[in-house]
């Protein structure tokens, strides 16, 4: 008969059984991925829902998307749990500016205000270039952005303390057309364009057509104008509080792929 043999582990797992040494290692080595497994912490990842960047679930609390997917895999190899937790934009900014506990904000631009208050990783994704969702009677009288915004009596919607990227914000800021300042969501903002509180919104490429399905104006409300002036898109990041490590914003990086 085999002697008992008994390993103890780390972590308060052990590994016991009589019979011959490889299956007693065998336990242990099973023994010890349970234990990897319990060691493992959560990380806060803050998400506000909009495919096809971040769409939650059904079954269960994960989220993905062209975003949500680069990031759950940079918090995974960086040996971390992903925690999604659902918070507005506004409220995104504001819990990441407190900077209670290590956390990151998913699919954010990037800009020098806000490389005053957060980290950024590496970017998990870029855009296709950005595109305008605008009434169906407004007429745009060019085909470029930088003319269209000095177009007398314009009003375009933006959400308030929200980055459109550096060429249009900067481009805004330059021309001063009117503006609507919200704090809605874009499906709301889409009501808003179609309910003439304002001419224009802008709005990714890759969501556009989503946003005109959810928000569940008539088809002949609203419509998308592309521009030829409107460079490639923004890239997109993990924005993270103060109190997230350095290493671990570089762990995130390793694992990141985007090119």
């Amino acid at each position: 008969m085999n002697s008992l043999k008994y390993l103890r582990l780390p972590g308060g797992c052990s590994a016991r059984g009589r019979g011959p040494r490889p299956t007693v290692f065998a336990l242990a080595a099973v023994c010890v991925a349970f234990a990897r497994v319990q060691v493992a912490e959560p990380f806060t990842l803050y998400y506000n829902e909009r495919p096809p960047y971040l769409v939650k679930s059904a079954h269960d609390d994960k989220v993905t998307g062209l975003t949500a997917d680069p990031a759950a895999k940079a918090v995974e190899a960086a040996g971390f749990v992903p925690r999604w937790t659902a918070l507005p934009s506004t409220r995104q900014l504001a819990t990441l500016r407190e900077d209670q506990v290590p956390a990151c904000a998913v699919g954010w631009f990037k800009n020098h205000e806000r490389e005053l208050s957060f980290k950024f990783t590496k970017p998990i994704y870029r855009d296709k270039p950005t595109v305008a969702i605008a009434r169906s009677d407004f007429e745009a009288r060019s085909g470029k952005l930088t003319e269209v915004v000095q177009q007398p009596g314009l009003r375009i919607l933006v959400k308030d303390k929200y980055s459109y990227g550096p060429w249009i914000d900067a481009l805004l800021a330059r021309t001063r057309p009117q503006t609507v300042s919200t704090t809605e969501e874009n499906v709301q903002m889409v009501r808003m364009i179609a309910g003439d509180r304002a001419d224009i919104m802008f709005s990714s490429q890759e969501e556009a057509q989503y946003l005109l399905a959810q928000s569940s104006v008539s088809g002949t409300a609203v419509k998308v104008l592309r521009f030829d002036d409107m460079p490639q898109g923004e890239k997109r990041y993990l924005m993270c509080s103060r109190t997230v490590p350095d290493e671990t914003i570089q762990r995130f990086d390793k694992a990141i792929t985007f090119e």
